[in-house]
């Protein structure tokens, strides 16, 4: 099946969001099963233990991370909060409901909790990747990438760090800085299918359709790829903000 929605996009209709996607909220050491009809039994085992013990606190990240993978976010928000209840001071805690609030576009609450997650001591390249996501969701593109540095600082070419840094640079008006991080993204080992789907939607974004069907072959078969590339078209041509950040050139400050 062709993508249809990019990592780090909303709706065609609206303004378009970064996403963070670094090991989405983690928290928890065990490996989820890759088989949807696994994961759906995984989850309801983990269930059943945590409704046994809620406040378990590596029973309720592994049951939450379960949920998130089965897009159910919001209960697993719901089952990260009583955690956080319990436990409100463990950052562990704290920056796995951050992140479950950012992925369910509670911004301003995501912000306050992950503020708490971690300290300017000790800080967490995850973390603030998150926190970089949300700046870019308010429409601070400068701090964003002051986030996305301070995590490169931590962890240098983590290709999840530099996707979302590519994306505010676009978002930013800056396409051509934005297609430099995301090829650096896309050409790290460890990149994965939304690091260079990404980079074919900043391709596409300049018009280099078939560069960006190219990238989009990586992950997907040729009439997929095809299909995604129509996608990202119809997208664009359906977006006020995409096709402002086409037309508009890079401000100054976009360029650091």
């Amino acid at each position: 099946m062709a993508l249809t929605v990019l990592t780090g996009l909303s709706g065609c209709n609206s303004k378009p969001a970064i996403t963070d996607f670094t090991a989405s909220f983690g928290g928890s050491s065990t490996a989820l099963p890759t088989d949807e009809g696994q994961l759906r039994r995984f989850a309801e085992d983990w269930g059943q233990r945590y409704d046994r013990n809620p406040k378990d606190k590596a029973t309720a990240l592994t049951y939450a991370k379960a949920l998130q993978a089965l897009d159910q976010n919001q209960q697993a928000v719901a089952v990260l909060q009583g955690l956080a209840i319990s436990y409100p001071e463990d950052m562990k805690v704290l920056g796995a409901y951050g992140k479950a609030l950012a992925d369910g576009g509670n911004v301003m609450q995501a912000a306050e909790v992950l503020r708490k997650a971690h300290t300017p001591e000790r800080p967490d390249w995850s973390i603030l990747s998150t926190q970089g996501s949300l700046a870019d969701r308010l429409g601070d593109h400068d701090a964003a990438r002051g986030y996305y540095e301070q995590a490169l600082k931590i962890r240098p070419n983590e290709p999840t760090v530099l996707s979302n840094l590519g994306l505010s640079y676009a978002l930013a008006k800056n396409l051509p800085r934005a297609e430099e991080t995301l090829r650096l993204a896309a050409n790290q080992p460890t990149a994965d299918m939304r690091v260079r789907q990404n980079l074919a939607l900043v391709l596409a974004l300049q018009g280099k359709f078939p560069e960006a069907e190219e990238w989009s072959r990586r992950d997907l078969a040729p009439i997929d790829a095809a299909q995604n590339v129509a996608s990202i078209r119809q997208m664009i041509s359906q977006s006020d903000t995409w096709r402002d950040i086409q037309t508009t050139p890079a401000k100054r400050s976009a360029s650091r």
